[in-house]
């Protein structure tokens, strides 16, 4: 299984390519604002086609670029965030809001078929099996996505993590766990407490060996995260 990170130059977030193998389907996981042009020269290079697009959450850094890699493909996202696909940045603290619009001058395109998704395995696309996980907190409904290994773990996040390969599972996390921290919870939607009880939830339930990707930064491992992350580590207390 490859999986590709890529770097959107909106607020950095880690928009993965995976697919069994090349030349086949690939799904897109979490289409940054304008890394359609990255996607597209990592589908080209490995004779890739997007048979559907899978999201972590609906906030707009993570979805906004879902038209404009693969406008009519199925969009999988957590069944407590359906409705954020509408207007992602309405969903934007006031903050944030104007912000987001500055960094990106692309409009948001609708997405024209939009599956919600509850915790279990789904398929995806051919060949690619994965099992969301609900972990809300940071969005009501923030999912996370673990498959079962991948011998090709190529680009930043994974560079930066020493990380190239690994056989147990790899876990991606999107905003809930990140490598020495966590998502906020104070934008519309978020929710402190039901964060805390994701991570007690995840902080037990996950095995030490799973590389986690989050949704910016670098990977990490389940076992380096309970071992030196504060607010896993406070969850966990």
């Amino acid at each position: 299984m490859l999986l590709h990170a890529l770097r959107a130059p909106v607020f950095a977030t880690n928009t993965l390519v995976l697919a069994p193998h090349d030349g086949g389907a690939a799904v897109v996981v979490d289409p940054g604002a304008g890394v359609a042009p990255l996607v597209h020269e990592v589908l080209a290079e490995r004779r890739l086609t997007v048979a559907a697009i899978v999201l972590t959450h609906g906030h707009p850094d993570h979805v906004w670029g879902c038209a404009a890699v693969a406008a009519d493909v199925p969009v999988l996202i957590g069944e407590g965030d359906v409705e954020r696909l509408a207007d992602p940045v309405a969903h934007l603290g006031p903050s944030l809001r104007p912000l987001f619009g500055q960094l990106t001058d692309e409009p948001w395109q609708d997405v024209a078929d939009v599956r919600a998704v509850g915790a279990g395995p789904v398929e995806p696309a051919p060949g690619i099996v994965l099992r969301a996980i609900s972990a809300p907190g940071h969005t009501a409904g923030s999912t996370l996505w673990q498959l079962d290994g991948a011998d090709e773990l190529v680009g930043p996040a994974f560079a930066e993590a020493g990380i190239t390969s690994h056989a147990g599972p790899v876990v991606l996390t999107g905003d809930v766990l990140f490598a020495g921290s966590i998502g906020r919870t104070d934008l519309p939607g978020g929710d402190e407490a039901a964060m805390w009880a994701t991570l007690r939830e995840l902080g037990t339930s996950l095995p030490g060996d799973a590389v986690i990707v989050p949704g910016h930064g670098p990977a990490s491992t389940m076992a380096a995260e309970r071992a030196s992350n504060p607010f896993l580590a406070r969850a966990l207390g």
